[in-house]
């Protein structure tokens, strides 16, 4: 607690009260006094759960704006078939990337059968069809393993059927017991059907042995994360097998041209949905319980979330990129519901869940879909059907035998006879385990994940190395662009704010050395920024003084960086912003929004399906207490520095970079990156690392292709010319020294090759998560030029 002759006032917020409990409450009328030039601030709840509420009702606000904008985004030309292919090259180019299909897949030259000298291929058979156990090659090191169903004659079509991804394929193979047995169907009534197997939702193999890693992530989610940070996704890997098996199908063409198609439920019914949009060989798509309204689509697995999905590609969009070929939908079947994943070693998975499907909200994106085809009409080959059921059917199994029926039918354009299809046999493979091969399939997409992980630096290597180094002014007008480009594709930008900020303060500190002012400004609609800021009393009226911008870290408050040695934060904050006012400094610790857990990261979950982030936020409120701040009197408004530990570290690197000072707009003239900086990639993505962020429950920390974007080291490069420094405890858990030092060597050497590194430096200390407050606080006067011995 600040001991010198510290108050309070009656109107604190209820966090800073909390703080200041044993602190001396002034009267109603100091309360009454804002700050010169500012209004009263009379909110008394929490500022932080404020922040918080406002920035969630913006995101979903903003989701339902870009539904109601994504159909002028499509600009379609329906006047022949050759016509809307091509109009649609260019959006199926964008869905791919946003899903992660940009790897090469191999060249497919038959399915491999699955043997062995002891046992062969064939699982069962019957009188209408074989089943064999196969794989196919899919990318470098990838394979996807499942079954192929040969009918007994002559196929008449070739189908990819895909379960949900908690369905073996033996079990819609008829097999196993299931509530479907489609694939079954399928080759009863004369179709050729390969049938993948997914990663499914168990999490047997969510861990790594070797560092003493288990958690209870679902397998879709252990490789999500890794994916994600490195632009790949589970959908997009499994889109690929599923692309791989039409390759394969494809191959098998040359001797008869049959229609190929594509059937999935649930899960199962999302891929093939994306790999019909994706791909126009497939001729005929059929998709069982997943086509809906997405707005709330944070609500759902963590799996499932698309960065930028949103913005051009709802179901009704995508399902355009399958017209005017077949799109058969199943539109509210019994599927499985899916809940957060029960407890089981580290307890750390996203919230998420999949509920049966509303027949309103289904009905409304189908309407929605179907227009594709009322545009198409006059020279379609394809019709958009959906299967109808009884309003009091509604507990029916996804794609049952009478289902399968009429499906095959319209794909292969030809009424068909009744089929009864015959039991399948036993499973004669002795030594099968669904469980060994569930294990290769994650430990290939793990692996070839990792594999990316370790030669992502040579794209972020060409991205800045081809910025002009030849002069420091060469860089700086050369990088303007890079970062420009980093900001758009890692961040995600919102518009400039251009709303009155409306400043609204309240005292709230006072003591013999500095006075403190809780403010609050305006940033969007329901979006504020706020924080705590620090005069030095000794400020005379016309002074400038530099300020210090000290940022608090994960589930924290302003006054965790101002109380003293009695208070809970002060073990990691050191109290240093009070530190710095006593200096003389004038001190500003903003409120940031990463606290309230789920609260919180849920607002990520909300924003990156419209390319945000919760930096997207963070940034703007920046700037406009930037511009609040630089208005003051006694603001040196060129000298504004930032210092930031932990998340307010993660802060130090995504922020200042991004507000250079400019003629235009204020800005962040140095920034300290404390108990943060890392090799920050590899932090998020390795399996190998145990202090990964793989093994933690911060679900919203992952960030899209920022293994192929910018790392710290460039992130910190765009600091550029502007001074650079981070502060590193030896025994901080965050990461470990020499993960640190090899990132921050490349910010050096870049500082040094233009001259300039006297303006960046680190500084190692022997100590943990904490502010270590010595070569940073030089920094700090040598840089904003402020005396010592002003203190």
């Amino acid at each position: 607690m600040i001991r010198s002759e510290v108050t309070s006032v009656r109107h604190v917020s209820m966090a800073v009260l909390g703080l200041l409990a044993t602190a001396v409450i002034l009267g109603p009328s100091a309360a009454q006094t804002p700050l010169s030039g500012t209004d009263r601030l009379l909110e008394e709840r929490p500022l932080d759960v404020v922040m918080v509420e406002g920035i969630d009702r913006f995101a979903l606000r903003e989701l339902e704006i870009a539904k109601r904008k994504r159909p002028s985004l499509w600009t379609l030309d329906y006047t022949s078939s050759d016509a809307y292919e091509r109009s649609l090259h260019l959006f199926r180019d964008r869905f791919a990337r946003l899903i992660g299909v940009v790897d090469n897949r191999v060249k497919a030259n038959g399915i491999e059968l699955i043997a062995t000298t002891t046992t062969p291929s064939l699982v069962t058979e019957n009188e209408s069809y074989v089943v064999h156990a196969v794989r196919w090659p899919v990318l470098d090191g990838v394979t996807a393993e499942g079954l192929l169903l040969e009918p007994s004659k002559d196929p008449i079509a070739r189908i990819v059927a895909i379960p949900d991804a908690d369905w073996t394929p033996e079990m819609i193979a008829g097999i196993e017991n299931c509530d479907t047995h489609f694939a079954a169907d399928l080759a009863a009534m004369g179709c050729e059907v390969l049938v993948p197997t997914l990663i499914n939702r168990d999490h047997q193999f969510s861990g790594n042995a070797a560092i003493d890693r288990q958690t209870n992530l679902t397998h879709r989610e252990f490789v999500y994360r890794q994916a994600f940070e490195l632009g790949r996704h589970v959908i997009g890997y499994e889109v690929q097998k599923v692309l791989a098996a039409v390759d394969q199908l494809e191959l098998r063409n040359a001797t008869a041209d049959l229609p190929i198609a594509v059937v999935g439920v649930g899960e199962g019914g999302l891929l093939a949905f994306y790999s019909g949009a994706i791909d126009n060989r497939i001729d005929s798509t059929v998709v069982s319980g997943y086509i809906d309204q997405r707005e709330k689509v944070w609500t759902e697995p963590i799996y499932r979330n698309v960065w930028g999905l949103l913005t051009e590609f709802g179901d009704a969009e995508i399902a355009g990129m399958i017209a005017p070929r077949s799109l058969i939908v199943e539109p509210t079947p019994e599927i499985p519901e899916v809940n957060r994943p029960p407890a089981a070693g580290r307890n750390i998975a996203a919230p998420g869940s999949i509920a049966k499907l509303d027949r309103d909200s289904v009905g409304t994106e189908t309407q929605r879909v179907s227009r594709h085809w009322t545009k198409t009409k006059e020279w379609n080959e394809g019709e958009f059907v959906v299967i109808k059921r009884s309003e009091t059917d509604s507990n029916h199994a996804p794609l049952d035998t009478d289902a399968v029926g009429k499906m095959v039918s319209w794909i292969v354009d030809s009424p068909l006879p009744s089929v009864t299809r015959p039991p399948s046999g036993p499973d004669r493979r002795v030594a099968f385990s669904a469980d060994d091969r569930q294990r290769r399939q994650v430990k290939e997409l793990v692996d070839f994940t990792q594999r990316l992980l370790r030669l992502s630096h040579r794209e972020r290597d060409a991205r800045f190395g081809a910025i002009d180094r030849s002069s420091l002014q060469a860089w700086v007008a050369s990088a303007k662009p890079v970062r420009g480009q980093v900001y758009e594709e890692l961040i995600g930008k919102l518009p400039v704010p251009s709303v009155d900020p409306k400043p609204r303060t309240r005292q709230v500190i006072e003591t013999s050395e500095f006075t403190g002012y809780e403010v609050v400004l305006d940033v969007y609609p329901d979006v504020i920024a706020a924080g705590i800021l620090l005069l030095p009393r000794d400020l005379e009226p016309d002074e400038k003084r530099p300020v210090v911008v000290c940022q608090h870290g994960l589930e924290g408050t302003p006054m965790d960086t101002i109380d003293g040695p009695e208070s809970k934060g002060f073990r990691a904050y050191k109290s240093f912003a009070a530190e710095l006012a006593r200096r003389g400094f004038i001190v500003y610790a903003p409120q940031n929004p990463y606290r309230g857990q789920d609260a919180f990261r849920t607002l990520q979950r909300k924003s990156n399906p419209l390319a945000r982030s919760l930096f997207s936020y963070i940034i703007p409120q920046h700037l406009v207490t930037l511009r609040w701040l630089s208005s003051l009197p006694n603001v040196d408004a060129d000298r504004i520095g930032f210092y930031g530990l932990s998340y307010g570290g993660k802060t130090a690197v995504r922020v200042p970079p991004m507000l250079p000072p400019t003629k235009a707009e204020p800005g962040y003239c140095l920034s300290i990156c404390s108990a943060d900086f890392n090799e920050w990639v590899a932090k998020n993505a390795s399996v190998d690392a145990r202090f990964s962020y793989v093994w933690t429950g911060e679900y919203e920390i992952f960030e899209w292709n920022m293994g192929h974007v910018a790392n710290y080291a460039e992130l910190a490069m765009l600091m550029t010319p502007r001074p650079f420094m981070v502060e590193r405890g030896h025994d901080d858990g965050v990461g470990i020294d020499e993960w640190v030092a090899w990132e921050y060597a490349k910010v050096r050497r870049h500082y040094n090759k233009l001259g300039i590194g006297d303006r960046t430096e680190i500084e190692f200390f022997n100590g943990p998560h904490t502010i270590n407050g010595a070569g940073t606080y030089d920094f700090l006067h040598r840089h904003l030029n402020w005396p010592k011995d002003s203190q």
